[in-house]
């Protein structure tokens, strides 16, 4: 497909959550009044038994889902990311995680790419704050193609996950030969010995892709990854690149502290020690502007990732 076909990941959840239904009669799907947003109304149109609105009261959805987890179903919970991760927090942790419930929260308008909404609206903080809660799975797809596989892996999933979806439209990187796996990264474009390795997530990967352009017209060899299952992380294949790279380079629209970069830097400390530079939300909160204007502001295009590495790398 090419890069300028541009489609919104809440759009393939919807559309797949839909397709699964129709599979699935045992799964259930919940919003917390945003359905339009989140695009469950696709699901919700078609099996409205199967759909609840749990109204603004994300730590009550949480505790709902938590239970018909317990009798057998497998629960799409979904809202957009500060208010499905931040509010419910202990429902998530105590009801959900320590009981290792087929719950799925599929949150839509992740990062600092929700727009004018403002920090309010923004969570740089929800990967950092599930990473550390035991037994939940982290995916965060780069495109529409990416979704629609992370959903469906996520059924597949005996226990919670945490789908991360954006709220924008964005480059389809990906074809149908795309397969994600729990715990796996994909390597989209290889290098033997690069100077650069270009380690990403979500809306980040096409800018990695078009950074690695701009460096490789600069002489540098680059790698670029997309590590979409953040917990688990693909250890191997973190080993595998800074084992084959000069500098390992991660780029998230999150924090940096307790994100990808801090995933990454986790392992490699312990299993590897290699310098890891981290592009990000350098520890600050977002702000109230157009997507465009806030990933140019905080330094998340791929120019910015260029002339970052740049630096890093002289």
């Amino acid at each position: 497909m090419s890069k300028l076909e541009m489609q919104a990941t809440r759009d393939f959840y919807g559309k797949t959550l839909a397709e699964l239904g129709r599979e699935n009669k045992n799964i259930v799907v919940l919003d917390a009044d945003l359905s339009g947003s989140t695009k469950t109304s696709v699901f919700a149109k078609e099996f409205p038994d199967r759909f609840f609105n749990l109204g603004i009261a994300e730590a009550n959805m949480m505790g709902f889902a938590a239970g018909l987890a317990l009798s057998g179903k497998v629960v799409f919970a979904s809202s957009f990311a500060m208010f499905a991760v931040l509010r419910p927090f202990e429902q998530i942790r105590n009801s959900i995680a320590a009981q290792n419930l087929n719950v799925k929260i599929a949150a839509t308008h992740a990062g600092i790419s929700v727009g004018e909404d403002g920090l309010s609206h923004q969570t740089v903080e929800d990967i950092a704050i599930l990473r550390a809660i035991p037994n939940m799975h982290i995916y965060v797809p780069a495109d529409s193609v990416s979704a629609g596989r992370i959903v469906r892996e996520a059924v597949a999933v005996k226990g919670p996950v945490y789908i991360r979806l954006s709220r924008p439209k964005s480059p389809v990187i990906y074809d149908d030969s795309y397969h994600f796996e729990d715990g796996k990264a994909n390597i989209i474009k290889e290098a033997n010995k690069a100077d650069v390795a270009l380690i990403a997530i979500g809306m980040m990967v096409p800018e990695a892709i078009e950074a690695s352009k701009l460096l490789e017209a600069q002489g540098l060899s680059t790698l670029v990854a997309d590590f979409a299952s953040v917990k688990p992380i693909d250890h191997d294949a973190l080993i595998r690149i800074a084992k084959s790279s000069r500098l390992v380079v991660t780029v998230e629209e999150h924090s940096i502290i307790g994100g990808l970069g801090g995933a990454v830097s986790e392992v490699l400390s312990e299993e590897y020690p290699t310098r890891v530079f981290r592009i990000g939300m350098m520890d600050a909160f977002g702000e109230s502007g157009t997507p465009a204007g806030l990933f140019k502001h905080f330094g998340l295009t791929a120019e910015d990732i260029y002339r970052k590495v740049l630096k890093a790398v002289k």
